[in-house]
């Protein structure tokens, strides 16, 4: 009886600490570097970043349940994420880290520099804006954004063909290089339909202003000239990053 209450004792802690919500693959040995992609993107977005690296590095590349045909979780997505994150640099016991994100991951790396002070060391956000919503929907309170909302629900009863149309007219905003158009639509038309519609909810309640003004952490903004400068600079003035 003795083992094997112990033998499940070590199934339940092992579960217990077992990551839903993220995928982790590392590579590399040095000083830890997490790679956070943006929505609907894989953690292999990354691949052509890290071989240019030059120094020792350990790389942590993240990937989201939902995405890239990882199992979804359910609501809420992103702060479940966040936390299996916080676990995970806890668990692996990482520290002097950078953090590196992009767009979402961005958002995520502000998240985690403000609760993991002593692990961070750096933070590169690229194209990353703390407060979408201010940007998107200027004066709209959090409190106004739900899950069950008619455009919540119209995405979600859209057939395949509407919904791939619908990523294709998305992804040509989101790149001047019409060769990524067709993978950057194929993200999200591979990704669970729940996870697309109520992750984007997420983030658009989202609002990390202050708690990017608080940190202390030494950071790095990147922001593309697109669709000029001025467009591209006056949008991170006006949600205050």
């Amino acid at each position: 009886m003795k083992v094997i209450l112990g033998v499940l004792f070590l199934f339940i802690t092992n579960f217990a600490f077992s990551q839903t919500a993220i995928s982790v693959t590392t590579s590399g040995t040095g000083k830890p570097i997490i790679f956070l992609p943006g929505f609907t993107s894989p953690g292999s977005i990354w691949d052509e970043t890290i071989p240019n690296l030059e120094g020792n590095y350990e790389s942590h590349v993240v990937s989201y349940a939902g995405f890239n045909g990882l199992k979804p979780i359910g609501t809420p997505w992103y702060s479940t994420i966040k936390a299996q994150l916080v676990a995970y640099v806890k668990n692996e016991k990482l520290s002097n880290i950078t953090l590196v994100g992009h767009s979402m991951g961005g958002n995520l790396a502000i998240d985690l520099a403000s609760e993991l002070k002593d692990h961070i060391s750096g933070l590169i956000l690229v194209e990353s804006i703390p407060c979408m919503r201010e940007l998107m929907m200027p004066g709209v309170p959090a409190s106004s954004l739900q899950y069950d909302s008619p455009y919540n629900n119209q995405v979600l009863s859209m057939s395949d063909e509407e919904f791939k149309q619908m990523a294709l007219g998305m992804a040509q905003n989101m790149t001047n290089d019409t060769s990524k158009i067709g993978l950057l639509t194929e993200w999200s038309v591979i990704a669970d339909r729940e996870t697309y519609v109520y992750g984007y909810t997420d983030l658009l309640k989202l609002d990390l202003r202050t708690s990017l003004s608080e940190l202390e952490t030494e950071t790095l903004i990147l922001g593309a000239s697109f669709p000029n400068k001025e467009i591209t600079q006056s949008n991170y003035e006006n949600t205050r990053i």
